[in-house]
Formats: structure tokens, C-alpha cells, sequence
């Protein structure tokens, strides 16, 4: 019991991480961008840096502000990046955006020796010291974002899944892809600060990869994905408190564990379905009743 209820909340705050990465997974994957949410952590990693050299806590509210500030800049960036004719590939900008923003915030913290642990909190969070409260405002938040995007769902799907068409329907696409890559921030910027880099990334990527070995459709991806974040989460964290493990490295190495095990139950479903497939007779090798 003492062990359920320590594990209650950063199992709840998994379940929202869950809830929103596990779509905004599906339009990352769809657009090709997968290390996008690597990029935006690294920059709102970069602007708390800058929080830090000018004095401000690092968890307060105002490094807060600054790194979301930071991340709407990287919006604009990947929003602008994308380009109809795609000369240079979008994901070469978030790359070259992610090893800048790393560049700079290991210069920036080189005048701040007194906070080098900061990095490493932003890359390995720490997911079993959330408290309730910071349960009750991601979750809020999160809600907030969630609403958005359903209320604007068929364009940013329409968007993520057929670009080209949407720029001859007319749609200011720049803006909608800022509005995206704004609303992804807000969620990176405070995921990050629960979880850390690694573990946000695998909440992102994974579920939707997972699911896609098994649907087409977005209603059934998203409902692999979901059951696959919370089942991963749960034994994750179990994992960590049982074997006195990191919890976010812990959850990370499980998310691959069950996605190489849905990868090899793919492989077996989809060798059986050709076996059947080719063990089938023909129209031309069945007998005529003529």
C-alpha cells in the first residue's frame, strides 16, 4: 500500500504525458520531423539557461517564462523551415537548431559553474518527485492545449498528413504550423521540467511507432498508443521502486523492451498472413462446376 500510494502521482503524471505525446506523436511521425521535440526541449533548456546566468531560480516561475519564450522563437523556426519545394530536408534545420541551442547552453552554463546540475536535470528528470500540484497543472494545461487542438483537429491532420494540398486549398500554412509548433512548446517546455528530454522523446515517438506496426486508421493508433504509454508507465515505474533504479531511464528502456516485443509480434502476424495469403487457392486453381 505505502508503495502504491508513493507511486500514485508520477503514475498519474504519466498517464497525462501519455494522453497528449501520444498524439501530437502521431502529426510528428506523419511529418516527418521526429527529433523536433528534442530540439524544442534543447531550447527551452537553453532559455532557463539563460534564466540561470542572470540570477533567476531555476524552477521558478520566471525561467519559466523564458524558456517558453525561447521556445516559441524554435516555433517560428520549424514553422518557416518548411517549404512546399523542400530543397533542404526541415528535419537538417532542427538539427542544426538543437546542436546551436546545445552549443549555446553549454557556453552560457561555463559562466554559471554553481548550476551544471541543471543540465541533467533537463535531460533525465526526475519523475517520481512530482507532487499533486504539479499533477493538477499539467494537467490543466495540457487539457487546455488538448481542447485546441480538437477543436482544430481536420486542419492540423489535414496539415501533417497532406501538405502539398493544403497549400492549394489556400490555408496559410505558416501560420498553422507556428500555432502547431507553439502549442507542442507549451508542452515540451513543462513535460521537461517533470520527466526530462529522454523520456519525453519516448513518450512522443514511441506509442505512435507502436501503433503504426498494427493501424492505419487515427482512431486506432491513438488507442494503441494511449494503452501502450500507460502499461509502459505503470511497469516502469513499478521497475524503479522494486529494483531501486532511475525511474525515467528505467521507463525509457522499458518503452524499447515492449516496442521490440510489438515489432517481433508484427513480424510473426504478417509472416502468418502471407503463409495464408499464398496457402490459399486461386481462382484460376479452383475447380470448374461446369
Amino acid at each position: 500500500m505505502e508503495m502504491f500510494l508513493f507511486l500514485l502521482a508520477p503514475f498519474v503524471a504519466s498517464l497525462i504525458l501519455t494522453g497528449i505525446h501520444a498524439y501530437l506523436g502521431v502529426h510528428v511521425v506523419e511529418r516527418g520531423v521526429i527529433f523536433v521535440d528534442l530540439a524544442l526541449a534543447q531550447i527551452a533548456a537553453l532559455g532557463s539557461t539563460v534564466g540561470v546566468v542572470i540570477g533567476l531560480d531555476p524552477h521558478g516561475t520566471g525561467s519559466y517564462w523564458i524558456s517558453l519564450a525561447f521556445t516559441f522563437v524554435g516555433a517560428a523556426i520549424f514553422a518557416f523551415a518548411r517549404t512546399r519545394r523542400g530543397y533542404i530536408p526541415q528535419e537538417a534545420f532542427i538539427g542544426i537548431t538543437y546542436a546551436v541551442a546545445s552549443g549555446a547552453a553549454i557556453l552560457l552554463m561555463s559562466k554559471a559553474t554553481g548550476e551544471t546540475e541543471h543540465l541533467k536535470d533537463m535531460l533525465v528528470g526526475n519523475i517520481l518527485a512530482v507532487s499533486w500540484g504539479d499533477v493538477r497543472k499539467t494537467a490543466l494545461l495540457y487539457g487546455i492545449i488538448g481542447l485546441f487542438h480538437y477543436i482544430f483537429r481536420k486542419r492540423f491532420l489535414l496539415i501533417s498528413m497532406n501538405h502539398d494540398k493544403t497549400e492549394t486549398l489556400g490555408f496559410n500554412v505558416r501560420l498553422w504550423d507556428f500555432a502547431f509548433y507553439a502549442s507542442f512548446g507549451f508542452v515540451v517546455t513543462s513535460s521537461v521540467a517533470i520527466a526530462g528530454v529522454l523520456l519525453v522523446f519516448c513518450y512522443l515517438i514511441v506509442p505512435s511507432v507502436g501503433a503504426m506496426l498494427f493501424a492505419e486508421h487515427i482512431g486506432r493508433r491513438l488507442a494503441i498508443g494511449w494503452t501502450m504509454g500507460t502499461l509502459v508507465s505503470a511497469l516502469g515505474c513499478f521497475l524503479s521502486v522494486w529494483g531501486d533504479l532511475p525511474t525515467g531511464a528505467t521507463i525509457v528502456v522499458s518503452f524499447g523492451a515492449v516496442l521490440i516485443l510489438m515489432f517481433l509480434t508484427h513480424l510473426i502476424v504478417h509472416r502468418n498472413r502471407v503463409h495464408e495469403f499464398r496457402e490459399a487457392p486461386s481462382a484460376e486453381q479452383e475447380p470448374s462446376t461446369r
